[in-house]
């Protein structure tokens, strides 16, 4: 199979556990656990290969990718040494790229920005992968006019509303080229957990009545949150989780706050209220523990591969089935079963001969 040739805007933690995964699963190509689907559409992740990558700060501007994903403030987890990339982070725009908060643990790189959609075509890159910080909303948009400049496909892991506005999956489809997003769910993510036990508890009977899920992390990205886009995470987080239920319950789900000395560890909090037979009372409360970054990997090498198979099969504008299965705020909203087996249809119909 040829390489699927790849691009990310932001190298922060999610990007090194990306170029990580990558490495990780060159080398235990036969007991790939920890992913969902070790080969998908006839590729597997070795079939990915990064080809350029943006980034605005300091410590990672003009290093080899290998050096700038273990490069201040990024603390994901060291699972693997890479060896050299032959690829160097390029300072692009900062634009709203670097938030208030995190002003004070980002280095901002002084040397000018170099032409993104340019750099995108000389690398032959076929997927930009947006992987900026939350709140990062007019950088966000800027990468995916370069990636439309540029021709290349689009995935947006980020809140801001791209996949699910309709004006920017027109402008995809009037170019052809795939779109998916928004904001990338986590392989073992709380939204994930909490969908599931409220399905799993209305489909026994139980009248669920309220529930909330609350977030506390470390790392960059709880911070952007925290400081820019706390409200609209809710309202996504929010959203997605009332799509697990049948019919309207007082929900409240999304990121409560920064905790520095977590690192780059997530706890979640659920609460889940409701009454089963005879009206007698039900209540859930547990702390949910992961480590953030890698939660990124096995979705992200799902994306990749789908968005491949787009591509060559000539799909155009926001792919639903793919957004459905891997974003908690899709162009159209699904139940996970239902997107799941939407996922599964499309993988089928797209795959490689």
């Amino acid at each position: 199979m040829a390489k699927i040739k790849v691009a990310l805007a932001g190298v922060g933690n999610c990007a090194s556990a990306l170029i990580q995964g990558l490495r990780y699963y060159s080398m235990f190509a036969e007991n790939p656990v920890g992913l969902r689907n070790p080969q998908l559409g006839g590729y597997a992740p070795s079939d990915i290969q990064v080809v350029a990558a943006f980034d605005v700060d300091n410590r990672k501007v003009g290093k080899d990718l290998a050096e700038a994903i273990f490069a201040p403030p990024n603390n994901a987890p060291r699972v693997t040494d890479i060896p050299k990339t032959g690829v160097t982070v390029q300072k692009a725009q900062t634009l709203d790229g670097i938030g208030k908060s995190a002003a004070n643990v980002i280095q901002a790189s002084n040397q000018p920005g170099v032409n993104v959609a340019e750099t995108l075509r000389e690398a032959n890159a076929e997927v930009l992968v947006n992987l900026l910080p939350s709140g990062a909303t007019n950088a966000s948009r800027y990468y995916a006019e370069q990636a439309l400049t540029a021709k290349c496909a689009f995935i947006n892991a980020t809140p801001t509303y791209i996949a699910s506005d309709v004006a920017w999956a027109k402008k995809f489809e009037d170019a052809q080229l795939p779109l998916a997003g928004d904001d990338l769910v986590d392989q073992v993510g709380s939204t994930a957990l909490h969908k599931t036990l409220l399905k799993l508890l209305s489909n026994s009977g139980v009248k669920i009545t309220e529930t909330y899920q609350l977030d506390v992390g470390g790392g960059t990205e709880s911070l952007d949150t925290l400081d820019r886009t706390r409200e609209a995470k809710r309202t996504i987080k929010t959203q997605s989780v009332a799509s697990a239920l049948p019919y309207k319950a007082e929900i409240v789900a999304g990121s409560t706050d920064y905790v520095d000395f977590l690192q780059n560890n997530r706890d979640s909090y659920f609460w889940i209220s409701g009454t089963y037979f005879c009206n007698a009372p039900m209540r859930i409360d547990l702390k949910f523990s992961t480590v953030d970054a890698p939660n990124a990997g096995s979705v992200l090498f799902d994306v990749i591969r789908a968005t491949k198979l787009a591509l060559n099969k000539k799909q155009t504008g926001a792919l639903i089935p793919l957004c459905a299965y891997a974003f908690k705020r899709p162009p159209q909203m699904m139940p996970l079963e239902t997107a799941e087996k939407a996922f599964a249809a499309f993988i089928k119909e797209n795959a490689s001969a």
